[in-house]
């Protein structure tokens, strides 16, 4: 099984191959994100399982060229984000609004 660390390698050397990195910025990347969630969200609408594992992917690219074109990387990004959420409690109602707990 391929880790994370080796997909986003190959994903990255992929970048430099077609000259993505240099040739892009993180702006860029993200308006290919939004792009590519729009795709995920007319999966999702469809039920379409395929196109929606393949917008996931195209996500996770644009995201992990997006952050090393700003200097991050998805990982130190997630456990940020992971250590401002970890303490909040709280449920997710059923008509999607999430309830902090006081």
């Amino acid at each position: 099984m391929t880790t994370y660390n080796e997909l986003e390698a190959a994903v990255i050397q992929w970048a430099r191959d077609r000259q993505i990195i240099p040739n892009s910025t993180a702006m860029a990347q993200a308006i290919k994100t939004h792009e590519e969630l729009g795709e995920l969200i007319s999966a999702l609408h469809r039920d379409d399982l395929g196109e929606a594992i393949d917008a996931y992917g195209d996500i996770l690219v644009t995201l992990i060229i997006g952050a090393r074109l700003h200097g991050v990387n998805l990982v130190g990004c997630l456990s940020a984000a992971f250590d401002q959420i970890k303490d909040r409690k709280g449920t997710l109602r059923s008509d999607g609004v999430f309830v902090k707990e006081s």
